[in-house]
């Protein structure tokens, strides 16, 4: 979550909902779809002023071909079973672009200038030069012709400063460069621009169409998420509906606010570096983010600081000179910031931002605000579109480029068009998938991909017996333990739990708030110190008679299976096959370090799962840890099975953009490596290695009876928006009652399993029915989800290793 935090398994936000994490909104019904949980993650995470999206990595990834090593799909990577649907998607064809070679330039700076729209402005100082129709990145420049000399020293003045602008040919490019796509995208953000929307990090947003939110104190901004790509038959433009959430509040108002309940200075400093210490805050004179990571007590507003030209100036100065804000609080601290981490800047020392708290608004949400219904309500009615409300707001995004004549005039200069029609095409409905749970059978609902009612009306797969365990509960609480403790006893036969009178080994532990100090020092000292299994309970949930045997009946379960115990299996179709997930996590004490999680399949029904997490520096390589895992999830599976395994396949989530050569070039070896240095030679382990990735903007939609609506769970794409250079799909593996669902994009890099498009597609939907905290499908397979609940549960409260006795137990559920 942004700016704040989740309890990894506290039963009211979590633990007893089969949601596989925690969700901001208040409890409607006992049983949320996992999908609302998931889009209303993305939705906080969208609204927060974190920009994750880099368009550079984009391409980066976009040229990496890894589909020219595996044969087996050379012809085609499209599957043929399933049901044909109909689909729709938020892509626009481009229908013409320009056929001419173009020419780019490199733009030097002396002395450097970093402020890009500087940059921009010093450039087109020479507009008679290079020409009306150019487009210009910041460090490089695309013409459509070539200039008079390949390399031209030009002088441009900043104020009164003299800059030399150096611009040198570097090279021609075709038309079908990829290149050349990156420059259309920088030709949309203009065109996002000309239609005077606000550019906050790498998005725009419509400032004129704000929605405010006095009573909560809450500001919208709606806006547009897009990229033009190349695709498998065409080039397209993505368009997605996005918004930013900001706060009416300054960080300076938060130290007020502070300094009223806490009278001394040292009190003062640690409440005020507590609340504003890793969050983000937005600088709106220039639409601007940063993350706070430090508070300076020692200066002020007044303090004088030296600019490039060498001259003294304060902050106060400085915000009026350059941004006509005015500071009027000047014996207010610092905020500082260090700045984006940089792999290339891994040894450069970097200068700390300092940011006048006055001038800083909050962004995120409270956990009181996340806790308000009407809140949440608010937000949702303006940021959770459904499909018809998305198709709305991107036909008036293209109407307005269509009628636009400013626009147009643009756009023709490059011979840029767009189709002002969704992307059309068929895509396939998998079968549904059968649940076996003990003796029973079932089949998951066509449409609402959900088992909640069956899996609680008989007997699990596999039952641990609660014959030791301690329930611990604050004083003056008894009487909700004891309730508790009643609906758990009427619960656990009917799922053949045998429960005996509690004992001191298993711990269940009843919390009366929800402060996260009290359960982080809870899960570090049952997950390091003294390693038991333990269930957290709040107490306000406890204390709602109608609801309270559903609670119980879900605790029951999720203390089975941190027990050792299973709930359901299905059939994968894959015999002696391991499956691996592994997920990352940015550690929220030791902010320098990130987590990995990494789970495996002990044995072949996917019931049990072994799980380790590897510690890493910034910028650090997951394959430092990587082979001891493997090696102890191969000792682990040959305890269990008495055999190696004939196949090893890799749900690798938690991927950036850009990123995608690093793990064929590190991650992918390592674990070859691995096997080859664990197994003997004539094993034969086959390796599959699969790229997920969740943080998407592709949308689909199905027409029913006139209207745009969601596709049914198990919905299969794998042509029109995928990549030739890819063995890629897409799967809709949820169901959701508001709002429009999000596929998830599966992308096969390595393979020597060799599965046909048909049978990962399957496999992998069919993962995603065994995550134990959802009697439903959920957006990625169930390793997946498991490694993230492990590196999300170290990351945000234990900050160690958890013991080793707890590795095959799901202990982080």
């Amino acid at each position: 979550m942004v700016d704040g935090y989740q309890y990894s398994d506290v039963v009211g936000l979590e633990e007893w909902s089969p949601r596989p994490q925690a969700s901001p909104w208040p409890q409607r019904s006992l049983i949320l779809e996992e999908e609302e949980e998931t889009q209303l993650v993305a939705i906080v995470q969208a609204a927060s002023l974190k920009e994750r999206n880099h368009i550079g990595g984009i391409f980066r990834d976009h040229v990496v071909d890894t589909r020219q090593y595996l044969d087996h799909v050379r012809e085609s990577t499209a599957g043929t079973q399933g049901r044909l649907v109909k689909l729709f998607a938020n892509h626009f064809r481009v229908t013409s672009r320009p056929q001419q070679i173009t020419c780019k330039y490199n733009i030097d700076y002396m002395p450097d200038i970093e402020d890009r729209q500087v940059r921009s402005e010093l450039l087109l100082q020479h507009k008679v030069i290079i020409g009306k129709c150019y487009i210009f990145d910041g460090t490089s420049l695309l013409l459509p012709h070539k200039l008079r000399s390949p390399k031209m020293e030009l002088v441009s003045l900043l104020k009164k400063q003299v800059v030399k602008v150096t611009i040198e040919f570097t090279s021609e490019l075709m038309p079908t460069s990829p290149d050349c796509l990156r420059y259309y995208n920088i030709l949309f953000r203009r065109i996002l621009k000309m239609m005077e929307l606000e550019q906050v990090g790498r998005n725009y947003y419509n400032k004129r169409e704000a929605m405010e939110f006095h009573n909560h104190k809450l500001v919208i901004w709606p806006g547009y998420v897009t990229s033009i790509l190349e695709y498998e038959t065409s080039i397209t433009l993505c368009a997605d509906v996005n918004h930013k959430l900001f706060r009416m509040q300054t960080a300076y108002d938060l130290i007020s606010d502070i300094r009223d309940g806490f009278p001394t200075k040292q009190e003062l400093q640690e409440q005020v570096s507590k609340r504003l210490v890793g969050s983000v805050v937005s600088t709106m004179y220039n639409n601007k983010t940063y993350r706070v990571d430090a508070i300076n007590w020692e200066e002020t507003p007044r303090t004088t600081f030296k600019t490039s030209d060498g001259a003294e100036i304060t902050f106060v100065e400085y915000y009026k000179t350059r941004y006509n804000q005015v500071v009027t609080e000047l014996n207010q601290p610092l905020l500082i910031s260090k700045g984006k981490w940089k792999k290339s800047k891994q040894d450069t020392p970097r200068e700390p931002i300092l940011l006048v708290p006055q001038l800083c608004n909050l962004t995120g949400l409270t956990d009181e605000l996340r806790k308000n219904y009407r809140v949440m309500r608010d937000l949702a009615l303006h940021m959770r579109l459904d499909p018809e409300k998305r198709q709305h707001e991107l036909r008036k995004l293209m109407n307005t480029i269509q009628t636009n004549k400013e626009i147009q005039r643009e756009l023709q200069l490059w011979d840029l068009k767009f189709d002002a029609s969704f992307l059309s095409f068929s895509g396939r409905i998998l079968k549904e998938v059968r649940i076996f749970q003990g003796r029973r059978v079932f089949d998951s609902h066509p449409q609402f991909a959900d088992w909640t009612k069956e899996t609680r009306s008989g007997p699990l797969l596999n039952v641990k017996s609660l014959d030791h365990w301690l329930i611990l509960y604050p004083t003056g609480y008894y009487r909700a333990a004891s309730s508790f403790l009643q609906s758990l006893r009427r619960v656990t036969p009917t799922m053949g739990i045998a429960m005996k009178e509690a004992k001191m080994l298993q711990v269940v532990c009843v919390l009366s708030s929800e402060k996260k100090e009290l359960y982080d020092s809870i899960k570090q000292y049952l997950c390091v110190s003294c390693p038991i299994p333990s269930q957290c309970v709040i107490t306000r949930i406890l204390d709602k008679p109608q609801t309270l045997l559903t609670i119980a009946t879900n605790i029951a379960q999720q203390m089975n299976c941190k027990m050792g115990g299973a709930l359901w299996k299905v059939e994968t179709e894959l015999q002696n096959a391991m499956f691996i997930g592994i997920d990352c996590f940015h550690d929220t004490v030791n902010r320098q370090k990130s987590i990995a999680g990494f789970v495996s399949s002990i044995n072949q029904e996917l019931t049990q799962w072994f799980s380790q997490c590897i510690f890493q520096e910034s910028g650090q390589e997951l394959v430092n840890g990587l082979k001891a895992c493997l090696e102890a999830a191969l000792k682990l599976w040959c305890k269990h099975n008495l055999f190696l395994p004939q196949a090893i396949i890799v749900y690798r989530d938690g991927v950036g953009d850009g990123q995608l050569q690093a793990l064929l070039d590190h991650e992918v070896p390592q674990i070859e490596s691995s096997l080859k240095s664990v197994c003997p030679k004539d094993s034969g382990v086959k390796l599959t290695f699969i790229v997920v990735k969740k943080r998407i903007n592709t949308r689909f939609f199905v027409e029913s009876e006139g209207r745009l609506r969601n596709p049914l769970p198990g919905t299969v794409i794998d042509v029109e928006v995928t990549k030739r250079q890819w063995y890629d799909f897409f799967i809709v593996s949820q169901s959701v009652k508001d709002g429009t669902v999000t596929p998830t994009h599966y992308n096969v890099i390595h393979d020597t399993v060799r599965f046909t498009p048909d049978r990962i597609q399957h496999l992998t939907y069919r993962l995603c029915h065994m995550y134990y905290n959802l009697a439903g499908v959920i957006r990625v397979p169930a390793p997946c989800h498991y490694a993230h609940k492990l590196a999300y549960l170290v990351g945000q409260s234990i900050h160690q290793e958890p013991h080793h006795c707890l590795a095959s137990r799901l202990f982080y559920l």
